[in-house]
């Protein structure tokens, strides 16, 4: 009988060990959480500012303009439509882009 419980008592130091164990791993990464944020967010603000600079809306102006020509025949017959391209498709695109006084834009909170 005494054997018994002296085993059950094994059985329950050591469930209680890998508690205490585990308590201790999640609270030393919790504690470190902090400091892996902040690598990853400079790692990331390093990775943008290598890309070079970012977009803006009020120094630049785009205008595109798309023109498309074609000359069909549409036939009714017998409850069929039969559409016929009777002459060649054109496709005319024009982009014209203008950059305005890029260097008067700030960036910085200077």
């Amino acid at each position: 009988m005494l054997k018994y419980f002296h085993n059950r008592r094994k059985k329950g130091q050591s469930t209680l060990e890998y508690a205490v164990l585990t308590i201790i791993i999640l609270g030393a990464l919790m504690s470190v959480q902090v400091y892996i944020k902040r690598g990853i967010q400079g790692r990331f603000k390093s990775s943008t500012d290598d890309i070079g600079d970012q977009f803006s809306v009020g120094n630049q102006n785009s205008i595109t303009n798309k023109y498309s020509y074609s000359k069909t025949r549409d036939t009714f017959d017998d409850g069929v439509t039969r559409s016929e391209l009777t002459d060649v498709e054109q496709s005319i695109d024009t982009v014209s882009s203008n950059i305005i006084s890029v260097e008067s834009e700030k960036w910085n909170n200077d």
